[in-house]
């Protein structure tokens, strides 16, 4: 079997950060090197040129999702250095044939993604009977966010064209390997690689792995399992960066410190200092969900303190989130219990029975509905909408890969405003 090769896309905005960690990634085993969307829409030709002329020994593949004008952008991109250049496979034909014809005028090869296409088997057909030189199993970002895999698709393609299959989409070392068992000539990996701290030592493990390809048994885990073990790896900021800077509660601190609770919302409204449906809530709840209490907005007498708290650990309740205050405070700090509170308050109401149980509250400014995915750590408490918990886990978690590159540029000796390039980004009025 041919050796595969190693494509790293550079899906980046800056094109100094972009050369300097293709460098790395070429001292990884990166043989490729993508100029990827977001870094030629935002400068342009040049960043083609620039890592044309900064790397003469790999080929530079121009991402530039043709959809129309296919001569005028292969020409522009061949022109440019590329040696490959992408082109959208649900195009119309004539886009395709005008782009073929111009790679084969301007000496470069045609690689078609087949992102958003309806039946990529038959359309892979068409495209190598077109002329086409790649065929792309590209599962985009956004679709990988709701549980879509490139794999999945590439396994559809073997076989089918007879043309070199790239695959792209998500893939790190492991899934790398499976692509290239799974027949794959062209790996492309993105984030796993670009987004590491250690860019080289991230390249140096898909190169490593696709040289020795091989599919790992690898044991299935529930949707509810994925979700929990990826709100467990991010942390609250994560969360709500991941939501478009939503599902942030207000007003409410850790108890405890640093301390951290993820679980579905077991809900509970009651009045201010009433503690009976709180409590009660303990015997509902089961393990690893998480308690949110509204209190009515009361802040001067609590309807939880150390015996509830007690309660819930012994049950296996991953934490409390209440609208209102607490007591008992150096108990539950004794006890390291995951509490978030927006008042601490030494007396207790009565327990008057006032309240339900599991339906829709409000809490410290956000809608929590039962069954909601709660996020709540030393920052604070984020409401994740359990029917897009999955999504926000998943992009919660590129959240924090992004900041992993961008915290070592910065103990590199860079600021964050010269690694985001503030100024240029700044939204203009």
């Amino acid at each position: 079997m041919a050796t595969p090769t190693l494509q790293v896309a550079l899906d980046l905005l800056e094109l100094d950060r972009a050369v300097e960690i293709a460098d790395e990634a070429v001292r990884g085993g990166a043989d490729w090197i993508e100029v990827g969307t977001p870094l030629i829409k935002s400068e342009g030709m040049q960043a083609v040129r620039t890592l044309r002329e900064r790397f003469p020994g790999h080929e530079i593949v121009a991402d530039m999702k043709i959809a129309d004008t296919g001569a005028i952008e292969v020409e522009m991109a061949a022109k440019s250095g590329a040696g490959v250049v992408c082109i959208l496979a649900d195009a119309d034909d004539a886009v395709i044939v005008e782009a073929v014809r111009s790679a084969r005028k301007y000496g470069v090869r045609l690689m078609a993604d087949l992102i958003n296409v309806a039946d990529p088997v038959d359309r892979s057909r068409e495209l190598a009977a077109l002329g086409v030189d790649y065929i792309n199993a590209h599962v985009g970002i956004d679709q990988q966010m709701i549980g879509r895999s490139s794999l999945d698709l590439l396994r559809r393609l073997a076989g089918e064209t007879g043309i070199p299959i790239a695959v792209a989409g998500g893939l790190d070392a492991e899934t790398a390997s499976e692509a290239v068992a799974a027949g794959a000539s062209v790996v492309i990996v993105g984030g796993n690689i670009v987004k590491a701290a250690d860019v080289t030592g991230a390249a140096r493990r898909v190169r490593e792995a696709i040289d020795r390809p091989e599919i790992r048994p690898r044991e299935e885990e529930s949707r509810d399992a994925a979700i929990r073990r990826l709100f467990e790896a991010v942390s609250a900021p994560n969360v709500t960066d991941g939501m478009h800077r939503k599902g942030a509660m207000a007003g409410v601190v850790s108890i405890c410190g640093r301390v951290k609770a993820v679980g579905r919302a077991v809900t509970v409204r009651t009045l201010a200092g009433d503690w009976a449906k709180p409590v009660e809530a303990i015997d509902v709840a089961g393990p690893g969900d998480v308690l949110v209490v509204s209190n009515d907005g009361g802040t001067s007498v609590a309807p939880w303190g150390e015996l509830a708290t007690h309660s819930a650990k012994n049950r296996g309740i991953a934490g409390v989130v209440i609208d209102g205050a607490v007591r008992d405070v150096d108990d539950i700090r004794e006890m390291k219990f995951p509490v978030f509170a927006t008042a601490t308050v030494p007396n207790a109401g009565d327990p008057k029975g006032l309240g339900e149980i599991n339906t829709e509250i409000a809490c410290c400014g956000q809608e929590v509905r039962p069954g909601d995915w709660i996020v709540a750590d030393e920052s604070g408490v984020v409401v994740v909408p359990r029917e897009r918990a999955y999504e926000v886990a998943r992009r919660a978690m590129e959240v924090r890969k992004n900041e992993e590159r961008i915290r070592e540029e910065i103990r590199r000796g860079r600021t964050l405003s010269e690694v985001s390039e503030l100024l240029k980004w700044e939204k203009r009025h």
